[in-house]
């Protein structure tokens, strides 16, 4: 092992993951690549909470100290809020003395500089967006430095590649048999897992379809598939599957060792609802009694206003950026279905469930009747191409009304 790498190990270790990354093998050898790229010096990897960003990360940079001896500083960040401690924190990690005779910066500019080249690890960076012109400037003075940022959100600053983490795959609605089905990433987690809490599982075919539809509601996000697992020790895979209609409820235990935002999913989803403005939490929690997704109209009818001065579009894009809400095609856009629960939670316990139905059921009703005059026209095709995505927001209306 190189020198560089030997200080870095007695200086600033990793924390322990106990439990492997698993089904990540792609983004892994992906992100190393850009890593290795000279062009590429800033890398933010995305994504909603509980996607397993922190632990990605971890996982590069033990395999960058272990398998290719590089120096690598890891910043945990979740703890601060305050975008004037991020400079300090950095400082500390890297073992900086400061004794006020210059800047923050210069000391670090300075320090990074000496151990140059060196990746830096910015662990959730997502509550302190407004300290990225740091970021900058700090990239900008030290050429032989590297940043790797886990943040659901992008920094938006020059020079930045974002790396949108997705949750795992799961088993597709044709495959039946457990070979089949335990070929898909998101199957495998939960199994491993659950055999943690339940040695000698054995998964048959008919248990294996349960767990395909396990990891499909849970919408193929690692923590919720791990958190579901846990359950296995007092559940079969049909009682735990039946017991989904509650999520949050579910998803959770008494997980020792982990930040509080990662005991539950209730905390996970907390953790990035709390950073939103009260324009962006309305209309998170608006957009969830949406079923099967929406479009960008419906944003426009229903949302005229965003109570800031901002128009929807920019509210919406800010919700995406956060990794709340998912583009899923053309002008469409949708929540995973663990967000969307989340959502109607808030609504409920903020008393608009009345006023955010209402909304949508005449949304829904208007969509109805502009379309009702081109069902039987020449133009039927194309309505009809309108009205299929929105079957499940129709019935969801009919059904409320």
């Amino acid at each position: 092992m190189g020198a560089s790498a030997a200080a870095l190990l007695h200086s600033t270790p990793l924390p322990t993951v106990l439990n492997p990354v698993l089904g990540r093998e792609a983004e892994l050898d992906h992100i190393l690549a850009l890593i290795d790229d000279p062009a590429t010096r800033l890398i933010t990897i995305t994504g909603p909470g509980g996607v397993g960003k922190t632990r990605l990360a971890l996982h590069l940079a033990s395999t960058l100290i272990d398998e290719f001896e590089r120096d690598v500083v890891y910043v945990p960040l979740a703890a601060i809020r305050d975008v004037d401690l991020v400079l300090p924190t950095l400082g500390q990690a890297l073992e900086v003395s400061f004794d006020g005779s210059d800047s923050w910066e210069e000391r670090l500019v300075g320090a990074i500089e000496a151990r140059s080249p060196l990746l830096l690890v910015l662990d959730n960076f997502e509550q302190l967006l407004d300290a990225a012109p740091v970021v900058a400037t700090l990239l900008s003075r030290c050429p032989g430095a590297t940043m790797l940022i886990t943040s659901q959100a992008a920094l938006a600053i020059p020079g930045e590649q974002l790396y949108p983490l997705r949750p795992l795959p799961t088993p597709n609605l044709d495959q039946v048999t457990a070979d089949a089905i335990m070929r898909a990433e998101a199957a495998v987690l939960f199994v491993t897992r659950a055999r943690a809490v339940k040695p000698g599982l054995v998964v048959d075919d008919r248990m294996a379809v349960t767990i395909a539809e396990i990891c499909r509601r849970l919408d193929g996000l690692p923590l919720a598939i791990e958190l579901a697992a846990a359950r296995m020790n007092i559940l079969s895979a049909g009682a735990l599957l039946a017991r989904l209609s509650n999520r949050l409820q579910v998803l959770r235990g008494e997980r020792r060792g982990v930040p509080d935002r990662l005991r539950t999913m209730r905390h996970a989803i907390a953790w990035s609802y709390d950073l939103l403005t009260p324009a962006e939490q309305e209309m998170f929690r608006r957009m969830s009694v949406f079923m099967g997704g929406f479009s960008l109209d419906a944003v426009e009818a229903l949302f005229a206003d965003s109570g800031d001065g901002r128009d929807p579009w920019t509210v919406l894009s800010t919700l995406v950026d956060h990794s709340l809400v998912l583009a899923s095609g053309e002008a469409r856009f949708l929540m995973l279905e663990t967000l969307r629960e989340y959502g109607l939670d808030q609504v409920e316990q903020r008393g608009e469930t009345h006023e955010a139905r209402l909304a949508h059921a005449t949304w829904v009703c208007d969509f109805a009747e502009a379309a009702e005059p081109h069902i039987f026209s020449s133009e039927q095709e194309v309505w009809l191409n309108r009205l299929e995505p929105e079957w499940e927001n129709i019935r969801t209306a009919m059904e409320w009304s």
